[in-house]
């Protein structure tokens, strides 16, 4: 993804466009600060969705396990968690390079602005490089990942008791 678009953000000066140029910018940026922040307001709740789903496949995998006769179906189960935990991943780095790129929008903007305060808050963090600041996403990505470790621990041994039941089958 390249950090420029041909086009400029800015795409009239305030004599081509009018009176109404610090104000409608003004305007434009408080829509698009809202915007930066549905995009964290869908990204909780996607969170909340595949964790809860995550949650369910966990309890249903316990379910067959403490009910006889479904030890083919054990299987499945963590490697559907697998997936949906890799996906988890995925909507994570989705979001966190929307939001990456609509908060370089939100500082391009503030150039035009009297006061430049994304920017300057991003200067204070050190860009996310420093030690006082831990991005979310980063803290975040690794959630999925635990639970994709605990799924393959599942899958190990549920493929350990079924040769297990295959062996003493024999």
């Amino acid at each position: 993804m390249s950090d420029k678009s041909d086009k400029p953000l800015i795409q009239h000066s305030k004599e081509t466009y009018g009176d109404d140029f610090n104000a409608h910018l003004l305007e434009q940026y408080k829509l698009y600060v809202q915007s930066a922040d549905n995009v964290s307001a869908r990204r909780i709740a996607s969170i909340n969705y595949v964790l809860a789903i995550n949650t369910a496949i966990i309890a249903l995998y316990g379910v067959l396990v403490s009910t006889s006769g479904h030890t083919q179906l054990l299987i499945g189960v963590p490697t559907i968690g697998t997936i949906v935990s890799m996906l988890w991943f995925f909507i994570i780095k989705s979001h966190k390079d929307l939001n990456t790129v609509k908060f370089k929008v939100i500082q391009e903007i503030e150039q035009h602005l009297p006061s430049a305060l994304y920017e300057y808050e991003w200067q204070m963090l050190e860009e996310g490089n420093g030690k006082s600041y831990e991005p979310i996403t980063k803290i975040e990505a690794w959630i999925p990942l635990a639970f994709m470790i605990f799924h393959a621990i599942l899958m190990t041994l549920t493929i350990g008791t079924i040769q297990g039941i295959i062996h003493w089958v024999r």
